[in-house]
């Protein structure tokens, strides 16, 4: 039988940081590794995502957490596009919803993915043909998505720019539309996302469940997989001020939370 994750409002969530000797307690005699979303998590929601630019006290939390415990960045974001923007040595970066990971470990390209490029190609030149008159509208492409930014561009036109990309799907069997903030986006129709993603990760760094506790903090929809994946062997944190579903065992409001908790959190050496 599938396992069903349970999900709660948001809003009825415990804070993270003021439950935060809570986790330390449920991280005595286990290895800690923190995964950690981008946009969003790490950094504020910005009109373009070629704005969101890590700060340096966020990237001296993160490089100091990762002399403590084991730590990857799981972006919807290319991988190299994610390792430039966090550059920081000696952690895992997974691009890509998981698509494409890389690290001390060695390096995954998912090789079905891999078979939808062409798929993703034309999808790309139809958007760009397509939208282009829809004012605040941003194609930005991935090596393995397509992402349809819409936060610049009028409320009225969200019905005509969804219509535009289900017609496009439509054309180009073999892709799946998935949702974000104030984003379409086209991926390959492929059984994986964030929560696959992580647990390929911890089996391959061979990290058991009697061992270690995941944890994992982020914004978007995408990173629901991850905290369903973690419903039974680790900590989901959900980053948003806003009320909505979630799978997540806590919460915190904004990056600034997530900087304060990533500073503030202990955990046991790398082993």
């Amino acid at each position: 039988m599938e396992f069903s994750p349970h999900k709660t409002m948001s809003h009825t969530l415990p804070s993270a940081l003021e439950c935060l000797a809570t986790i330390q307690h449920m991280l005595q005699n286990k290895r800690g590794m923190v995964f950690l979303d981008y946009d969003g998590t790490l950094t504020p929601i910005v009109e373009r995502p070629e704005w969101a630019q890590l700060s340096q006290k966020m990237r001296d939390a993160v490089n100091q957490l990762s002399q403590r415990c084991d730590v990857a960045i799981v972006s919807g974001r290319d991988l190299q596009d994610i390792r430039n923007l966090v550059g920081i040595e000696g952690i895992l970066y997974a691009g890509s919803h998981g698509f494409d990971i890389s690290g001390p470990g060695g390096h995954l390209e998912l090789e079905q993915g891999i078979d939808y490029l062409p798929a993703l190609d034309r999808a790309e030149t139809a958007l760009t043909k397509q939208l282009a008159e829809v004012a605040g509208t941003q194609i930005e492409r991935k090596r393995f998505a397509i992402a349809v930014h819409f936060r610049r561009a009028d409320p009225a036109d969200v019905s005509q720019i969804e219509t535009i990309v289900d017609t496009i799907l439509e054309k180009n069997p073999g892709l799946r539309k998935t949702g974000g903030k104030m984003i379409f986006e086209l991926r390959p129709d492929i059984d994986w996302d964030k929560g696959k993603a992580l647990r390929w990760i911890l089996a391959r760094l061979g990290m058991h469940d009697d061992e270690v506790l995941p944890i994992y903090i982020g914004d978007d929809l995408t990173d629901e997989d991850a905290f369903c994946e973690l419903q039974k062997r680790g900590i989901a944190i959900l980053v948003s001020d806003e009320q909505r579903l979630t799978a997540a065992n806590y919460v915190l409001n904004d990056p600034l939370e997530v900087e304060q908790f990533l500073k503030r959190l202990k955990v046991n050496q790398n082993s």
